[in-house]
């Protein structure tokens, strides 16, 4: 049994680094139907319910120190790519499909959580919070707001069961109606002539913004320290400011880092290359870690919380659907804005690929603009939740 934090900590980045390989290397189809990240999480679930680590002092010590500092550390570099200005040239089409596709998803939880809840246990609230983070910009929101609202390890697997299996079955669901665009559009008497010029122009602007950009050690060992100095400078004014049963110094930590990364993400530092490569490491040590403290035995429940989730989905695509055909909005572009939420930049360009490749920088925009809204648009539904429960 490993009862020290460093080894306990790279126990964790081994498996980290084994599953990756073997994903990069051995062609299972296992790694086609649940994404590498969830199988980590898994894999360390087995690991911590076999008991192959304790919960001694230096492993708490460990976990505590790492998590609470990277965590800030990865939102700050996440965000340093989704520049502004950039996002608002998609439209003020695309930009208020997208931000429907936000508010059908926060209704989503509500009705849902507000159906579901009395069959669940009393901070269950704290779980679809969660899940509505990673479902309005990506796994790294579902981390900050596990973080802010403090969101027992034992709970995350619901959330990540809820997030892998109702995501992949929507992600089939809307790859599956791209043959049908037409019909949906003849119905919607949707418009979509501007999308591909609006694409072939964002894939222009694209190409010679990544043009020449190289990750190199020194952008790398910039980002690092640069990242570092933001966690422990918010997490410091976040001590400072007042704080309530909901709005903890965590919170204030997340929303702060949120500010920062935005800000800076319109400087040349958004410019430089290893942001997403060095964010992405931090995103599966935190998952491990997360996973590190929890147990087969607490998935009991697990049915009714991916019903729970199909549920969410079911009344977000209805809703969307009505909003499309109200203000003639063409299937693509309500695809997109959906999956851009609960598929974040790992899906979304692939659905607007099946469209046509000038639109893949669509999807990209869209995408990263969930990693703006959705710390804050999960902490919203957490509040919401939390009055139902």
């Amino acid at each position: 049994m490993i009862t020290d934090g460093f080894l306990f900590l790279t126990v964790l980045l081994l498996m980290a680094a084994g599953l990756g390989l073997l994903e990069k290397h051995s062609g299972w189809r296992l790694f086609a139907i649940l994404p590498g990240i969830v199988l980590l999480y898994f894999g360390v679930m087995l690991a911590s319910s076999l008991g192959l680590w304790s919960q001694s002092d230096s492993i708490r010590a460990t976990y505590s120190v790492v998590r609470n500092n990277l965590l800030p550390a990865m939102i700050f570099l996440m965000l340093l790519k989704s520049d502004l200005r950039a996002i608002a040239h998609l439209g003020p089409r695309m930009l208020g499909a997208f931000f429907t596709a936000v508010i059908t998803i926060m209704l989503g939880f509500v009705i849902t959580f507000a159906i579901f809840h009395r069959w669940l246990e009393p901070d269950s609230w704290k779980t679809f919070a969660a899940l509505s983070g990673s479902w309005m910009g990506g796994t790294g929101n579902m981390a900050a707001i596990q973080s802010a609202l403090d969101v027992p390890d034992s709970r995350m697997g619901y959330t990540l069961l809820m997030d892998s299996i109702d995501y992949a079955i929507w992600v089939m669901i809307l790859l599956a109606l791209v043959p049908f665009a037409g019909l949906f559009n003849r119905w919607t008497n949707a418009d979509s002539s501007l999308l591909a010029k609006a694409g072939e122009r964002l894939a222009q602007q694209h190409e010679a913004k990544a043009a020449g950009t190289t990750v190199t050690q020194l952008n790398l060992l910039v980002l690092l320290s640069l990242s570092f100095l933001v966690s422990a400078v918010s997490q410091h004014l976040a001590s400072l400011l007042p704080t309530t049963a909901f709005l903890t110094s965590m919170t204030w930590t997340i929303l702060l880092v949120t500010l920062a990364g935005v800000l800076a993400a319109m400087t040349r530092l958004g410019r430089l290359a290893g942001s997403v490569e060095l964010s992405q490491i931090m995103l599966l040590v935190i998952i491990a870690l997360i996973a590190s403290r929890a147990d087969f035995a607490d998935l009991v429940k697990a049915p009714i919380y991916v019903t729970a989730g199909l549920m969410i989905l079911c009344i977000h695509g209805l809703l969307m659907a009505l909003v499309a055909k109200l203000f003639r909005l063409d299937l693509f572009t309500c695809g997109v804005a959906s999956l851009a939420n609960i598929g974040g930049v790992a899906s979304a360009p692939i659905l607007a690929a099946a469209y046509s490749k000038a639109l893949i920088p669509v999807g990209v925009l869209m995408a990263m603009l969930g990693y703006v809204v959705g710390t804050a648009g999960g902490l919203l539904v957490g509040k919401m939740l939390f009055w139902l429960a």
